[in-house]
């Protein structure tokens, strides 16, 4: 009995030692696991965790504004929805995967339905989005609010609307180049719109959504975005209009490949306008090749021809090598140097001149001696201190910095080259930069197209910036001279860039175009770059052509100075600037206050010369038909009211109309006409 007694205890005690060992191999295992999990592994299994449970949606903040000096809206945001999917809440749990793909299929089709212009690679890319079963896809962004509403009323599962912000121009193809425009993902792609993304862009904001353990979405929180800062140019919508219209007009007429035109105020380096040809509509960017896209005013280059004479020329003065009365011999109108041979445009042989007509007449002979006299060292320093060779302006980040060579590789073929404006590369904005800098008296003022920044209710306001003096104000003032012979001139070649009753200072180029390594005696680049008033300048402007082939040949002369001409007319105009040859005497109007005659021009001590006129209001709008601009200006003056003028011509409508009453305004809109007719004006002219 004790024996079996004792097998009994034996047997129950292995028993329970096994089961120990093994509940103790399990409690181990249990707690190595553990271990892993919550210390080794932690870390990525909470982060797999809260992709499960949180995801994130960036929402883009809206970008601040682009306007111009005068306020003008030229870009702005404005809400869109984008729809999107959350697969994992289409259709019934428990599908088979056949049944769910018919599902996938049945919601495509009706998106597609409301869409109305689904192509087959668009459902095909929904149902790979879908069948994917992530917890977010975009179905399609940006769309019209007309789309939005039909989706919207179909209600479906999984499908939801997101705001995003979508980049809207106004002006359409206004300043398209120097806008730029904007990505889907709401970044600057090009122009200001990327220069400055940093500061339109604003700071994103984040959709946070909480799923259930069958990634269905039960909650949602928001953080708004913060919008961008908006930015002024210093553009002039009205002047941007001008310049497009008549570089657009002159590139027809020529039938050329295309051009640029910029408007500088000279002083300050301010860009009023700048335009370029061909364009595109920024709002439908994608659908613009890559020529009509690109910014030829700051990314193009060519070879300047004679306008870079005004360097060289310059340069003479500067060094005091020679005079504007200083003799050149350019007989036969030709010159060998070396191998080569250089020889007067058309074939001219304008024999002994002095330097001023060698401008006025774009002498190349007397360029190359010029060149020759300044020599390199002198004359490579001076295209330099000219901004040629680097980029100009820090608002143009893809400008092109242009190609100068290192004077140490000029031969004497290279110096003669580059003293009548070939083997130097440079675009639009360096040349009338350059201009600029003779124009203000000699100082290199940075261009720039930036005025303010709006940031926080408050306007920060960008300087002008000296760089450096290119000149003294005595040589800019001979050459200044010197240029207005170009157009004043009668031989000078800028004759069609004549405005009646204003000076105006300029430098013609034709160049012929590099092709294939070769000159080409077909293709020619045709440019006039100038300044007006030449003895108080407004504005610098130039004109760029590209391959001109219509009736007024190649000639910058015959192509770009008459584009000028028109663009400069509408400025001046534009900006109430006077002649200044033989002006009219200031029209100074008298009111009456308080019993006796107050001049409301400012003039302390009248001079017996001025003429005063009194007109008292009559209450009603007067009818400005068939006046010319200035009789209008003076009609409406008169009564108190700012005229803005637009067109070319006489007056062939307003806004107000006549007759119409005086209360409360302030402003009448004066539509020009050239074909408008005329009718005598109160002193008798036409």
């Amino acid at each position: 009995m004790r024996k079996a007694a004792s097998d009994w205890q034996t047997t129950l005690r292995q028993r329970v030692v096994v089961a120990a060992s093994l509940l103790g191999l399990w409690a181990v295992g249990i707690e190595a696991k553990l271990v892993t999990l919550q210390v080794f592994e932690h870390a990525d299994l909470a982060a797999r965790a809260e992709r499960q449970q949180q995801h994130t949606i960036s929402a883009p903040a809206k970008r601040g504004d682009i306007l111009d000096r005068r306020g003008h809206l030229l870009a702005t945001s404005v809400d869109a929805d984008t729809i999107y999917a959350v697969p994992t809440e289409i259709g019934n749990e428990g599908l088979t995967p056949a049944m769910e793909a018919g599902v996938f299929e049945k919601t495509v089709a009706t998106l597609c339905s409301a869409f109305g212009d689904c192509t087959s690679k668009e459902r095909q890319t929904l149902l790979d989005q879908l069948g994917k079963r992530k917890w977010f896809a975009y179905v399609r962004r940006q769309v019209s609010p007309e789309v939005a509403e039909r989706v919207r009323a179909l209600n479906l599962d999984g499908i939801h609307f997101l705001k995003e912000s979508e980049r809207f121009y106004p002006n359409r193809e206004l300043a398209a180049h120097l806008l730029g425009w904007v990505g889907i993902d709401n970044n600057g792609l090009s122009g200001i719109e990327a220069a400055y993304d940093s500061q339109i862009h604003g700071k994103d904001g984040k959709i946070l959504i909480n799923n259930d353990a069958r990634r269905h979405a039960f909650d949602r929180l928001e953080q708004p975005p913060v919008p961008g800062s908006s930015i002024e140019l210093t553009i002039d919508e009205f002047l941007q209009h001008v310049a497009e219209r008549e570089l657009h007009a002159g590139v027809l007429e020529n039938r050329a490949a295309g051009g640029s035109a910029i408007i500088v105020n000279p002083h300050t380096g301010e860009i009023l306008a700048m335009a370029n040809e061909p364009t595109f509509n920024p709002n439908d960017y994608r659908n613009a090749q890559d020529v009509e896209r690109r910014n030829r005013a700051v990314q193009d280059l060519y070879e300047p021809g004679s306008t870079f004479k005004v360097v060289t020329v310059s340069a003479a003065l500067e060094e005091k090598v020679m005079s504007p009365e200083t003799l050149i011999d350019t007989e036969p109108g030709r010159i060998q140097i070396g191998n080569r041979v250089v020889t007067e445009n058309e074939g001219h042989d304008y024999g002994l001149l002095p330097l001023s007509d060698v401008i006025a007449k774009s002498s190349n002979i007397g360029a190359i001696k010029i060149g020759f006299k300044v020599g390199t060292e002198r004359l490579s320093r001076y295209v330099s201190l000219y901004g040629f060779g680097h980029q100009v302006s820090p608002d143009f980040p893809g400008e092109n910095p242009g190609i100068v060579w290192d004077a140490a590789k000029w031969t004497e073929s290279a110096l003669a080259s580059v003293s009548m404006g070939y083997q130097v590369g440079v675009t639009p904005l360096q040349m009338v930069s350059a201009v600029s800098a003779v124009a203000n008296g000699g100082e290199y003022v940075e261009p720039r197209v930036v005025r303010g920044l709006y940031r926080d209710n408050r306007r920060y306001v960008v300087q002008p910036k000296v760089l450096r003096r290119a000149i003294d104000a005595n040589t800019a003032a001979s050459l200044t001279t010197i240029m207005e012979g170009v157009v004043g001139k009668s031989y000078g070649t800028a004759t069609a860039a004549q405005i009646p009753g204003y000076t105006i200072a300029g430098k013609t180029g034709t160049a012929a175009k590099l092709i294939n390594g070769h000159y080409s005696h077909t293709e020619y680049n045709a440019s006039f770059v100038g300044f007006v008033p030449s003895r108080a300048p407004a504005v610098a402007i130039i004109v760029v052509v590209d391959s001109p082939h219509g009736p007024n040949r190649f000639f910058g002369g015959t192509v770009s100075a008459p584009i000028f001409r028109r663009i400069a007319e509408s400025t001046l105009r534009y900006l109430g600037i006077g002649p200044t040859i033989n002006p009219d005497e200031p029209v100074l109007i008298a009111r009456k206050s308080e019993g006796r005659a107050v001049q409301t021009a400012a003039a302390e001590s009248p001079d017996p010369a001025l003429k005063f006129a009194s007109e008292e209001p009559s209450g009603t709008m007067p009818d400005l038909a068939g006046m010319s601009a200035r009789e209008a200006m003076r009609k409406l003056v008169a009564i108190g009211i700012v005229a803005h003028l637009s067109g070319d011509g006489t007056v062939a409508a307003q806004r107000p109309a006549a007759g119409e009453p005086l209360d409360g305004i302030t402003v009448c809109d004066v539509i020009l006409a050239r074909n408008a007719g005329k009718r005598p004006s109160a002193e008798g002219r036409p």
